[in-house]
């Protein structure tokens, strides 16, 4: 009796088509990877030609005002930051309630309508958002909190970049909860916990690594805007330092599109338009970072179920 070897690989054809798949998609990982390598070279020289044409001090300037020759990196990394702080403290209650209402809470013929309507927000564009901070949140809610409030200020612009980042927290954390184990519920029913309970008390913290993606990535998002900070912060030409969340200022988004627009290549100190990719470069780091820092709390805290 004569032995026959079996070819297990599959038909020829089928292996030629899935190398060819292969190579599509090992071409386009590697073209995303080049584009990003070459915005941040792009980035880097025009950053280092800023740092040679300035001397370091201008770094620390009294405020930004980079066509006075005015650097202060400080002014617009505080504005950024306070922007983002109002942000999170606007949309993290509202999305991680609206994300906590359809996991746990919603019919789902309710979750079918209130899930879609919820990330409409997401495709408002910003300067719609940018003109309602203005012309809304300024005069009806800033005003009434405080009195000196400017017509342009941080508070106005982090309310609109929180309601910007609402969907991407109650999206992404309703996501989270719901894929928490129903058994986790039961057991928790079976002991005699409450529905508020249950959510609060297990589901929450099982989803707690999902939860906290979300946060860092409205962060990362907020930090990114752009239009809402430069139509309600204001400060189109530049900004002091300030802590004043009723007063105006620019954040690090916010003057690079002030330089790169208009007449501001030209005008104004030598190195002004080069702060544009010195701006840029530490955008990239920051939000680099942040995704680390993301990726690494994910790690800490996912449960396999």
């Amino acid at each position: 009796m004569t032995s026959q070897t079996i070819d297990l690989r599959g038909d020829p054809t089928r292996r030629r088509r899935e190398r060819r798949v292969r190579r599509w998609f090992f071409a386009a990982a590697g073209l995303s990877l080049l584009i990003s390598v070459g915005i941040v070279f792009s980035l880097l020289g025009g950053a280092i030609s800023f740092l040679t044409k300035i001397d370091w001090d201008q770094l620390w300037a009294n405020g930004w005002f980079p066509r006075r020759g005015r650097f202060d990196l400080r002014t617009i990394l505080v504005h950024t930051l306070l922007i983002t702080g109002v942000a999170i403290v606007v949309a993290a209650p509202l999305g991680l309630g609206a994300a906590a209402y359809l996991s746990e809470y919603a019919s789902k013929r309710a979750r079918r309508i209130l899930k879609p309507a919820i990330e409409v927000l997401a495709g408002i564009p910003s300067v719609v958002i940018g003109f309602f901070a203005l012309t809304f949140v300024t005069p009806d809610i800033m005003a009434n909190l405080w009195q000196s409030t400017e017509v342009f200020n941080l508070g106005a612009a982090g309310i609109g970049v929180g309601i910007l980042i609402i969907p991407l927290i109650a999206s992404v954390s309703e996501d989270a909860l719901s894929a928490v184990p129903g058994s986790l519920r039961q057991a928790s029913y079976g002991l005699g916990a409450k529905k508020w309970h249950t959510t609060v008390r297990v589901v929450l913290p099982a989803a707690v690594s999902g939860v906290i993606a979300s946060m860092i990535l409205a962060v990362s998002r907020a930090i990114g805007e752009t239009m809402v900070v430069a139509i309600a912060a204001g400060a189109a030409g530049g900004s002091l330092l300030t802590f004043n969340i009723t007063e105006g200022g620019q954040t690090m988004t916010g003057a690079m599109a002030s330089l790169a627009i208009g007449s501001d290549q030209v005008a104004g100190d030598n190195a002004a338009f080069q702060s544009l990719f010195f701006v840029g470069l530490l955008l990239f780091v920051l939000t680099l970072i942040l995704n680390l820092f993301s990726e690494r709390v994910v790690r800490r805290f996912r449960q396999k179920y």
